[in-house]
């Protein structure tokens, strides 16, 4: 077989996508660009799905009444190959959108090559490292593109809602000089001559800038030394994250509650074809959401014969019991002092208590949160309290010299909350190219 002649684009632009593409257009001529994802042979018709980023489209071939030079093109296809095709619309019913492109020139732009290690249209079924290792072609299938479309759109409606809410966005800095939360869960960096740390979250920054904004809200992503090799732990991940002045655990908790109402009411409205596509149905849940004590959790835990310490964090088996009780978003608050980060505030009342909550849905953790210690005093006790150097926070400590406020906040992974938007059950799966103990590539 000789090699297959690859054309220039030339003059050639796109004037419609295959989503563009129906019966309403018959007669009219077209000129769409995509990839091949399909080729079905019947002697002397041809039939090609075409796909680009809106969906896919049938090209039909009648061997004996189009161009023998599109004809012998089409012949020399093969899946994944890119080209484009000029040609005009004709209703057909049986047609993916109700309407066929019949062509009258056709461009190969680029071929595959063969065989590829996937079936891009996912009929035959492979693991999940082999769909992460060839990563670019797994994401050709229309269900994993519509986790990103999702994605697109729940990230437009936060961003929408906190805006509108009077927060600013910010960034800071990936590349710091101590932990964040303190522990070993840490990734070191050779900066120049010293070693640094790339941030697990924006937390000790994001407090320093409500000096400044009152309001703050940064999407970014943030690392962490994660060796839990789970369906829901990344190495790599991005967070959603506010912070405010002048206000409680409570106050930032109706925040998290009504941005997650929004997003998923913004999702509902806005990703039908996406949600239709993996096959799951957004209920938008009410506000507010139910509120937990952390003791009331460990009574409910007992009463299902599931045993937790009181002080201690809970287990996730402990939390799939949890999960069916309460099958919804739910706030576990109170927790423990001793098991929050520094940072967070104890109870006025009660010191062994603290003013930090999760947000969890079903059994998993989406958020953490909670007002935050302004007083240098108790924060150094604290940082001493967890065997933390006051001296590695010297820098974070000084801003509590120039009128730090009661401020609260949280954050929130998105990764798992697309989990949540599109019922997929592997965190691999709604990250692009997602970063684990074993992955470093794609």
């Amino acid at each position: 077989m000789s090699p297959v002649k690859i054309d220039k684009m030339g003059d050639w632009r796109r004037t419609h996508y295959s989503a563009d593409i129906g019966p309403e257009l018959d007669g009219q001529e077209v000129l769409v660009f995509g990839w091949v994802q399909e080729i079905r042979d019947l002697g002397g018709l041809r039939f090609l799905i075409l796909q680009d980023k809106t969906g896919q489209l049938q090209i039909t071939i009648h061997r004996h009444k189009v161009a023998s030079e599109v004809v012998e093109k089409a012949e020399s296809l093969q899946k994944q190959y890119s080209i484009g095709v000029k040609g005009t619309v004709k209703k057909m019913g049986k047609a993916p959108r109700g309407a066929e492109i019949v062509p009258n020139e056709m461009r190969i732009f680029s071929v595959s090559q063969q065989p590829l290690p996937l079936d891009i249209t996912g009929r035959t079924k492979a693991e999940i490292d082999v769909r992460l290792d060839a990563r670019v072609l797994d994401l050709r299938r229309e269900e994993n593109q519509a986790i990103f479309k999702v994605q697109h759109a729940a990230l437009e409606a936060a961003r929408a809602f906190l805006s509108k809410r009077g927060y600013i966005e910010v960034f800071t800095p990936r590349i710091i000089v101590s932990a964040t939360e303190g522990g070993s869960a840490l990734f070191p960096v050779a900066y120049f001559t010293r070693e640094a740390f790339l941030a697990q979250s924006p937390q000790l920054y994001k407090e320093q800038l409500i000096l400044d904004f009152e309001q703050v809200f940064e999407i970014g992503p943030f690392f962490r030394a994660e060796e839990s090799h789970t369906r829901r732990h990344l190495s790599e991940f991005i967070s959603v994250d506010i912070e405010q002045a002048f206000a409680n655990a409570e106050d930032v908790m109706k925040v998290l509650e009504e941005l997650i109402h929004n997003v998923c009411k913004a999702v509902a409205a806005n990703c039908e074809r996406e949600l239709e596509l993996l096959g799951h149905e957004i209920v938008v849940p009410e506000v507010p959401f139910k509120r937990l004590t952390y003791s009331k959790v460990l009574e409910e835990l007992e009463a299902e014969k599931v045993h937790v310490p009181w002080g201690e964090d809970i287990p996730t088996a402990a939390y799939r019991v949890l999960g069916k009780l309460h099958p919804y978003y739910y706030f576990i608050t109170d927790w423990p002092t001793k098991a929050k980060a520094f940072y967070i505030k104890p109870k006025d009342d009660n010191p062994e208590l603290s003013e930090g909550f999760d947000l969890m849905w079903h059994w998993i953790e989406l958020s953490s949160g909670g007002a935050r210690i302004h007083s240098k005093e108790l924060l150094m006790k604290r940082l001493s309290e967890q065997g933390l150097s006051t001296e590695s926070f010297k820098t974070h400590l000084q801003a509590f010299d120039y009128g730090m406020p009661p401020h609260a906040g949280w954050g929130l992974g998105l990764a798992r909350l697309l989990m949540v938007l599109t019922g997929v059950k592997n965190i691999r799966e709604v990250v692009l190219f997602p970063r684990d103990q074993f992955r470093l590539t794609p």
